[in-house]
Formats: structure tokens, sequence, C-alpha cells
């Protein structure tokens, strides 16, 4: 009886395993890269803790009676839609969430909802193996070093120090530390969310508890990692340079991170002792007596035979295998050309003289381009306006636009003032692009940015992505630029005389520049 029942299931878990490594292939190998930097290497864990959670919950699993359930296709149906999202929006988070789904539509067709009501948590706990979108993560990053930043100046200056901070550089006068991504906190920000959810599960008490216990692992992971960085600028004075590198910093880091985790264990002792549980023994007899009855015999009756072969289950697969075909003529999609290379791209345009640049080897690699332009543009009152044109004949996922908003904070620059605004070209077209002013110490710069996909001006990555999943369905194109204007400001310029320059700067550019990129569809290029 039992090899009847284990050869199916064996089948069926390969089945679904072989589909899973075809139609998600890309998406594994970009799993694991990211695994491997150093603000996801917990990540490598969380299977195991999720195996635990279910090995520990396995009498309970078993107790509860496996029945088929067609409601397992509703999340099935979801996930193959966010496949196809993720699949022609080129957008690799989209791609995880659809595994997520297609796999809890299988379990819950094969167990049953009581099974998967049991195993909910660790099923819920693998989303968080996930690293969130670029943009998410860059924003998230910028914010946590300003906070970070902001809140370690206050502690130095309790501490008697002469503190103050530009962007996301601090002064205490013997030097200038500049909190890089890698003071961010977000080396420990993600484990300690994680480690949070795990206490808060573990913890016997109210909801509200448990709540409270998540919500204050971001608090006390931003406040202790400004004690790091507040510490680095009192050792400074003693230590020098040692002090904000090499083994001091990671194991600074390391020392936060397990004050951080001592304090969620000294909220978890002083939320049982201040607030003790009042709840009598019925309920958890009630529990018990309830479990009791479900282990019965006949309650666990219909667990029974080839529930891996569920005429539920086989659909599921059905559509996975059609995905999967269907997948591979997508990943052969037609690229667009340019109508010129921007090799051939005016040294002149107007009053604007353009001296040219080339990228750095390790810029193109990374950012796989197929075409792209760098030049500083110049003009007779000695003006610089400089412009990048990043071009993809197609995008998928990993190969897309890059948004400025996310790259530049990386590169130590801050960016106020963000808004959007209209301008008009020299052919009276008016579009809607992004507005910024670029802040590092001293140093000011106005940016204007905006995508140019397929005739269509956006200016954010998650209208790119939307309309990256649209024309890829409907014009079976998914090609795009990223065209960026800046211009540094004098002493004591204004940001009016700044906007001027640019404006006048794209009056002449834009007409020149579409007779690059390739012919939009007919549409309403205005964002």
């Amino acid at each position: 009886m039992r090899k009847a029942v284990s050869l199916p299931m064996l089948g069926g878990c390969l089945i679904f395993l072989a589909l899973v490594s075809i139609m998600y292939q890309s998406t594994s190998a970009y799993l694991f890269g990211k695994w491997g930097q150093d603000d996801f290497t917990y990540s490598y864990f969380i299977p195991l803790v999720v195996a635990y959670l279910v090995w520990e919950k396995r009498e309970e699993l078993s107790c509860e009676p496996a029945c088929r359930s067609w409601a397992g296709l509703l999340p099935a149906l979801l996930g193959i839609l966010f496949y196809w999202m993720g699949e022609l929006g080129g957008e690799f988070t989209i791609m995880f969430i659809s595994l997520w789904f297609i796999s809890v539509g299988a379990l819950w067709s094969i167990l049953g909802w009581r099974k998967l009501r049991v195993i909910a948590f660790p099923v819920f706990l693998v989303l968080t193996m996930v690293p969130p979108p670029a943009v998410i993560y860059g924003n998230l990053t910028l914010q946590l070093k300003l906070m970070s930043s902001q809140i370690g100046v206050f502690m130095l200056q309790v501490c008697g120090l002469s503190a103050y901070r530009e962007g996301n550089v601090i002064d205490v006068g013997f030097t200038r530390l500049q909190v890089v991504d890698a003071c961010s906190g977000l080396r420990y920000f993600f484990p300690l969310i994680v480690l949070a959810i795990l206490l808060a599960y573990f913890f016997k008490g109210a909801v509200w508890k448990k709540i409270i216990i998540f919500l204050s692992a971001i608090p006390v992971s931003i406040v202790t990692n400004s004690m790091r960085i507040a510490s680095v600028g009192i050792l400074y004075q003693f230590m020098g340079p040692a002090a904000a590198e090499g083994f001091f910093h990671d194991f600074s880091g390391w020392f936060i991170f397990m004050i951080s985790l001592g304090i969620l264990l000294l909220e978890m002792a002083l939320l049982k002792r201040i607030f003790p549980e009042r709840i009598g023994n019925e309920r958890q007899d009630a529990v018990r007596e309830a479990a009791t009855e479900s282990s019965s015999p006949e309650a666990c009756r219909y667990s029974g035979l080839f529930r891996l072969v569920s005429p539920q289950f086989l659909i599921i697969l059905l559509l996975m295998v059609t995905s999967a075909a269907a997948a591979q003529g997508v990943s052969n999609r037609e690229r667009t050309p340019m109508q010129k290379p921007f090799s051939a791209f005016p040294d002149a345009i107007g009053s604007w003289t353009a001296r040219k640049q080339n990228l750095e080897k390790m810029y193109l690699d990374a950012l796989e381009l197929n075409d792209y332009l760098l030049a500083d543009f110049r003009n007779s009152r000695g003006e610089v306006v400089n412009c990048y044109v990043a071009f993809n004949d197609y995008q998928s996922k990993g190969k897309a636009s890059h948004s400025p908003a996310s790259c530049m904070p990386g590169s130590g620059w801050e960016l106020k003032e963000p808004d959007r605004i209209s301008v008009v070209d020299g052919s009276g077209r008016t579009i809607t692009i992004n507005r910024a002013m670029m802040v590092m110490g001293n140093d000011r710069r106005l940016t204007y940015y905006w995508f140019d996909q397929r005739g269509r001006i956006l200016t954010d990555l998650y209208q790119i992505k939307f309309f990256n999943f649209v024309d890829s369905v409907v014009l079976n194109r998914t090609d795009g630029a990223l065209i960026r204007l800046i211009t540094p400001l004098a002493e004591n310029e204004t940001t009016v005389t700044a906007d001027a320059r640019l404006k006048e700067f794209f009056k002449q550019f834009n007409p020149a520049l579409k007779q690059f990129l390739p012919n939009g569809a007919k549409h309403d290029s205005a964002s």
C-alpha cells in the first residue's frame, strides 16, 4: 500500500520540480546571486528554518485529513498570471511571488485547507528569502542611511562632540565620516526582522504582544545602527581610520546585532512580566480535545491514496507545462534596433557643442546596454549639460532601464526636491519628466530624467514594468531608453537659472534624439 502511495507522490514531485527548474531557471540564478551579497546572506538559512518548522508540525500535520481541494486552483492561476507579468514585464520579484502562489496552490490542491493551515506560518516565511525589488531596496537603503546619520549625530552631540550632518556625511571636526551603503544597517536590518517574526511566532502570548515584538524590530535596528555610527565617531579620535574599516567595522556590526537581539528578548520578558496572560486552561484543554478528535481514525480516513495525481494537481501541472512551452517562444522575441547608432549623434546641437565620452567596461558589463550616448554639451557662455542616454533593444528580467533615483544615492548623492514637471521641445511637443536636485556636500547639480519606452514617455519603474508587460503582448516589443540630463550649479547660482538652462538644452536636444531611437507605436506619448 505504501508503495502505491509513494510512487505517484514521487512522480508528481519530480514533474513539479522539473517544471519549476525550467520556468524559473534565470530567476533561481538571480536569487542565488542575490543571496551571495552581504545584505542577504541570511537567506541561506531560511529554507532550513522552514524545514524545521514543518518538521515540528509533523504530528499535528499527520492528524489532519488530506482532502483534495479545487480551491487550490485559485492561487495557482494567480501564480500563472504573475509568472507572465514577471516574464513579459521583466521583474524578478514578481517571478518569485508567482512561484510562491503556484506552490501554495499545489499544496492546497493536494493536502487540502486543513493541512495547509497547519503549516501556514512556514509557508509564509518562505517569502522572507526573496530580496525586495531594486527600487524599494535603493530607497530603503537611502532612508536608513539618512535616519541613522541623523540619530548618530544627535548621539555624538549628547556625548559632547561637535558634529553636524550634510546628507549622509557626518563632520565631527577632526574628520568627515561618510555613511555608505555598508553602514546603512540593512546588513542586519533584514535578519533582525526575520528573527523578530520567529520570536513573535514562538512567543506564548496575545496577538497584540506578537505584533509589538515584530514592529519594535524596526526602530531597534535603526537606533542600534545609529549607536554603531556614533561609536565610530567617538573612537575615530583614538584609533583613526581603523575604527571605520576592517575587523573593527565587521565586529561592531555583529556586536550591535547581538545587542538588538538582546533588546528583543528583554522586550519579550517584560511583556510576559508586566502583562501576564490571564487565559485559563479551558481553552488549552479545548485545543487538545480538538486535536485528539481530528487524530481519530474517522477524521484521518480521507488522507487516502494518489493525492498527488488528483485532477486539481494535474490541471496545475498542465498550466505549468503550457506556460513553460510558451515562455520559450517569448524568450526569442524580436529585438528592435535603433534608427541610427549613437556614434553618429551630431557633435553640435544649436549653440551646444558636444564632448563625447566612453563608459568604463565594468559599467557596460553590468548595464548590458545595446547602445549609449554619454557627452558633455557646452554652450558659448561656458555652461555645461551632461547628457546620458542608455538604450536596450529589448528588456527582460535583469536587463531593463535603471532609475537614477535608485542608482545615484548609492554613489553618495542625495536627491532633494524630487518633482515632475512639463517641458516643451523644439517641435512643440510637451512631455512630463522627473526633476530633482542632486546634493553631495557643497556640490549641487540639477537633473532631469525620463524613460522613452517605444514612444511613450514614462517617469517611474513601476510604469515601465506595466507597459513592458502590455507592449510585449500587444506590440511584441520591449525596447526602451533612459534619458538623463545634469547641469552643475555655481556656488551662488539659483535653481531658476539651472532650470532655464536645462529647458533650453532640452528644446534642441529632444528632436535630435528622436532621429535615433526606434519609432514609437501609435499611442499618447505623454505620461
